[in-house]
């Protein structure tokens, strides 16, 4: 009752807006005396067979009937529309079994003159009608006698009323019904938008600070990466009068100030200290003898004792807060895992239309509707988005196995099929039919790999030859590669992929549709320049077939996949 009366305002506001005063007085009436404010069938029935036909209301009583197909042939229940189907026919039949009792067969004529088109392109049964005007006692005739009874009209009445009962009462509810569940429905789902953005506020803060903890414990390993493996060398001088690290912090080290002290092979892995580089130590008379920022072999006089006592001295600090420093098993185990975020499926739906293995699916441009193909030579169209107001589902039999698909970039309407007896269809999903069968050359009858331009009205063709083989790669034989144009459906160009080129197993458009990328069988990536229609460059990359190959999202790299178990990536190709 909330939802009547919401409407019932909603449309009485509509009036008002469009200044339709008569009938919104006439609505006031109506409603005034509306009890059951319900559907009422009853009077759906009076304005048919009461109002429409007596009075020879033709087009307002074919214009009924479709307001009714529109309004469920985007339901899902298929028996609905057939049903609806089969009563539409009955009831224009009425009107011209009631204008021929009438004795206006003008009517007929007229009837006929303003749908016989129309009625001729839905059935085929309805050519004996055309003379029903000119036959002098249809009644009497056997093909149109049982429309002149009065049993026919009663069954037709009855099974209209029921169709009507069974519809607007349990299984569809008008529209403008919806519109304050709709209201709520929106209104909650904002509460939940606002709800998980204070969520998506909450782990993006978590997430700023987790990743601040992850930069210091990488930043705190790479500055003690060098001092760590002092904690596994020690500082040691040759083995002819060497000294340990603790020999040279000993005491009689540092105050033997008149005697030589042999120093060789002074190292420390990974380390650096400050306090020696950028030194020069020099002899008595001044002459510089080495630098400290590489140290070499020498022998020091007690006047270079000194430096070096003071530097063992700084190395002994950096020993001990290396050692403290050092980072804990549990650190280190840490350090060298990467954290990967947890994939989470938010929608899943299952689409059981295929009775074979499926082969090949693409999604088309808006990602709304999606092609497989199996391989008993069907593929069919599907749209996983329930709200979308017409279905685009389909099932296309090719009578071969399918090769390649691929849907127009600029928008959801066609859909390419390459097969493996040469063929190339177009499938119009707005239509719902092959708009255009074309045929490659037969010494190339398997289509590899179709691809539409994203700029121009073109697309590109893979074909191969065939020959004897043991597996799939073997038996393609050499390629051709054809430019098409959509707008007339013929082949313009045929791009130089040189003498006797290997199959071309996958193609890939740049951004702007200048430039296209075909890999083959044997490992080779080509780079077509397509205003030229010539190859401008290509390379090997990889040591088997490629399997596949796409432009990189910054437009200067390639990616291809090979079937010799290989992945790779090619930079700066602008």
């Amino acid at each position: 009752m909330e939802n009547m009366q919401y409407s019932e305002e909603l449309l009485r506001e509509f009036l008002v807006f469009r200044g339709f005063t008569n009938t919104l007085q006439a609505y006031e009436t109506e409603l005034s005396t509306d009890i059951g404010r319900g559907f009422q069938v009853d009077k759906i029935l009076d304005l048919i067979f009461s109002v429409y036909v007596p009075k020879y209301q033709a087009d307002k009583l074919v214009g009924l009937l479709n307001f009714f197909k529109q309004c469920f042939f985007s339901s899902s229940e298929a028996v609905l529309i057939s049903t609806l189907l089969k009563l539409e026919v009955s009831i224009l039949r009425y009107y011209i079994v009631h204008a021929i009792q009438s004795g206006r067969r003008d009517k007929v004529v007229d009837f006929f003159g303003a749908n016989g088109n129309t009625l001729l392109l839905k059935r085929e049964d309805w050519i004996p009608w055309f003379a029903i005007p000119y036959i002098k006692n249809p009644s009497l005739d056997p093909q149109f006698r049982v429309y002149f009874s009065k049993e026919w009209y009663d069954a037709l009445h009855l099974s209209f009323r029921n169709f009507l009962s069974e519809i607007f009462s349990g299984i569809r509810i008008p529209a403008l019904l919806k519109i304050s569940t709709e209201k709520n429905t929106v209104k909650r789902l904002k509460n939940d938008i606002k709800q998980l953005n204070d969520k998506l506020s909450q782990l993006q803060a978590l997430l700023e600070t987790k990743e601040a903890e992850i930069s210091h414990l990488r930043s705190m390993a790479a500055s003690t990466s060098a001092t760590a493996l002092i904690s596994q060398k020690s500082i040691s001088t040759s083995n002819d009068g060497s000294h340990s690290l603790e020999d040279l912090l000993a005491p009689s080290a540092a105050k033997d100030e008149g005697s030589n002290l042999p120093v060789k092979d002074l190292k420390v892995a990974g380390a650096s200290f400050p306090s020696l580089l950028g030194e020069t130590i020099c002899s008595d008379d001044g002459i510089p003898l080495r630098s400290t920022n590489a140290l070499q072999e020498s022998t020091f006089t007690s006047s270079k004792a000194v430096v070096v006592s003071n530097s063992v001295g700084e190395l002994t600090n950096i020993y001990d807060d290396a050692k403290e420093s050092l980072p804990s098993d549990n650190t280190r185990e840490m350090l060298r895992e990467d954290d990967f975020p947890e994939v989470r499926v938010d929608f899943q739906e299952t689409f059981l239309g295929h009775t074979s293995p499926i082969s090949r699916c693409r999604f088309s441009a808006s990602g709304t509707n999606i092609a497989s193909a199996s391989v008993d030579g069907t593929v069919r169209i599907w749209t996983y988005d329930s709200s979308t107001p017409t279905s685009k589902n389909a099932t296309i039999y090719c009578g071969a196995e399918i090769m390649s698909l691929d849907w127009e970039c600029r928008s959801d309407r066609l859909l390419l099929i390459g097969t493996a007896d040469g063929g190339i269809k177009a499938w119009n999903v707005d239509a719902k039919r092959v708009v255009c069968d074309l045929n490659t050359s037969a010494n190339f009858p398997s289509v590899l790999d179709l691809k539409c331009s994203p700029v121009e009205p073109v697309f590109v063709s893979a074909a191969a030859s065939r020959r004897q083989g043991t597996n799939e790669i073997d038996k393609l034989g050499l390629a051709s590669l054809t430019v098409w144009n959509m707008k007339t459906w013929k082949a313009t160009t045929v791009l130089p992929l040189g003498e006797d080129p290997p199959a071309i197993t996958s193609l890939c458009f740049n951004h702007n549709g200048k430039i296209l990328a075909a890999s083959a069988i044997d490992g080779m990536i080509h780079m077509f320049d397509m205003s030229a229609g010539l190859q401008i460059t290509g390379w090997p990359a990889h040591d088997a077939a490629v399997s596949s190959v796409l432009f990189g999202p910054d437009e200067t790299s390639i990616f291809s996949l090979g079937s010799d178990g290989k992945a790779n990536i090619r930079m700066e190709l602008a």
